[in-house]
C-alpha cells in the first residue's frame, strides 16, 4: 500500500506480513522492490535485532515462567492435564513434569510452532517475512525502527491472566482440527491478498469461552493500530519509510489503512 498526500514530499508504503506466509510471497508483489529502494528506512512492530539480543532473550525466559506459588498443573483440571502431557509428550518429545513452571502462553508458542511445522508446508520459523525486510534494510545502510517496544510484545505473548492463558491453551489443544483448519483458511486468504478475508477470520466467533473477547480484540489489534498511527505521520515526515507490520492491522474501521485515510491521507494498493 502505498502512503501519500497529507503534505508528504515522498510517498511511504505499508507491507502486511503473516508470519506463517512463505518468503516467496514478496516475489509475487511487483511493485515491492521498487519501494524497497526508494525508502530510506524500514519501520516494523518491533526492531526484531533487538528480540535477539542475550538480554532480551533473558528477560524473555523470565517472563514466561510462572510465579514461584504457582505450577501448571494447578492451572488445568487433571483431564486436561493429562490432554496437554500427551501434546507435550508428542510435539516436544518431554515429560510435562519437566515443564511445571512454564506459563501456558510460552508453552502454547512452543507447540504451535510443532503444530504448524506438521500442517503447513513451506513453513520455516527461520524465515520470516518481518525479519527479512528489517536485514535487508541493515544491508543498504538504513534505519530501521520500531514502533513498540520489545516489552510490549512481551505483554502481549506472555502476560494475559494466567487463568486464560490456561483456557487459550486448551481450547487450542481440545480441537486440532479447528485450529487446522484456522491456519489453512488464513494463509489461503494472505497468499490472494484477501485482507477482508484476513480480518474475518481474525474476528470469527463461535459463542464459546474460547473466542477472543472484545477487550483481548482491542489489546491485540486495534488498540496497538491507534499507538501506532499516532507515531507514523512524524516518521514519515523524516523520511520516506516502509512499514512492514501483521496483516491483521491493515483492513476494518480501525486498521491502519482507514485510520491513515482518516487522517488526511491518501492509501491506496499497489499492483
Amino acid at each position: 500500500w502505498k502512503v501519500s498526500g497529507n503534505g508528504l514530499d515522498k510517498p511511504s508504503y505499508l507491507f502486511g506480513t503473516y508470519h506463517l506466509a512463505s518468503l516467496g510471497i514478496k516475489d509475487s508483489i511487483a511493485a515491492l522492490p521498487q519501494a524497497q529502494q526508494d525508502v530510506q528506512q524500514v519501520y516494523g512492530e518491533v526492531v526484531m535485532a533487538d528480540m535477539m539480543k542475550p538480554e532480551t532473550l533473558m528477560q524473555m525466559q523470565q517472563q514466561m515462567m510462572l510465579p514461584a506459588d504457582t505450577t501448571l498443573k494447578s492451572l488445568f483440571t487433571p483431564e486436561q492435564y493429562e490432554l496437554l502431557g500427551n501434546a507435550v509428550k508428542e510435539n516436544l518429545q518431554v515429560d510435562i513434569a519437566m515443564l511445571e513452571r512454564v506459563k501456558p502462553a510460552a508453552l502454547m508458542q512452543q507447540l504451535t510452532v510443532m503444530f504448524y511445522l506438521k500442517h503447513t508446508p513451506g513453513y520455516n520459523p527461520q524465515e520470516q517475512l518481518d525479519s527479512y525486510f528489517q536485514q535487508e534494510a541493515t544491508k543498504a545502510g538504513k534505519k530501521v525502527g520500531g514502533l513498540e517496544t520489545v516489552q510490549s510484545q512481551m505483554d502481549i505473548l506472555f502476560n494475559k491472566p494466567l487463568r486464560r492463558q490456561a483456557e487459550d491453551l486448551y481450547c487450542f489443544l481440545s480441537d486440532p482440527a479447528k485450529a487446522e483448519r484456522q491456519a489453512k483458511e488464513v494463509i489461503a486468504a494472505y497468499a490472494a491478498q484477501d485482507l477482508d478475508a484476513v480480518l474475518r477470520l481474525l474476528e470469527e466467533k463461535e459463542g464459546t469461552k474460547c473466542d477472543p473477547t472484545p477487550e483481548e480484540m482491542a489489546q491485540l489489534l486495534y488498540d496497538r493500530n491507534h499507538n501506532w498511527v499516532g507515531q507514523m505521520p512524524d516518521i514519515m515526515q523524516a523520511a520516506p519509510t516502509l512499514f512492514v507490520v501483521g496483516a491483521g492491522h491493515l483492513p476494518g474501521e480501525q486498521g491502519l489503512i482507514k485510520l491513515l485515510q482518516g487522517k488526511g491521507y491518501t492509501v491506496e494498493p499497489l499492483p
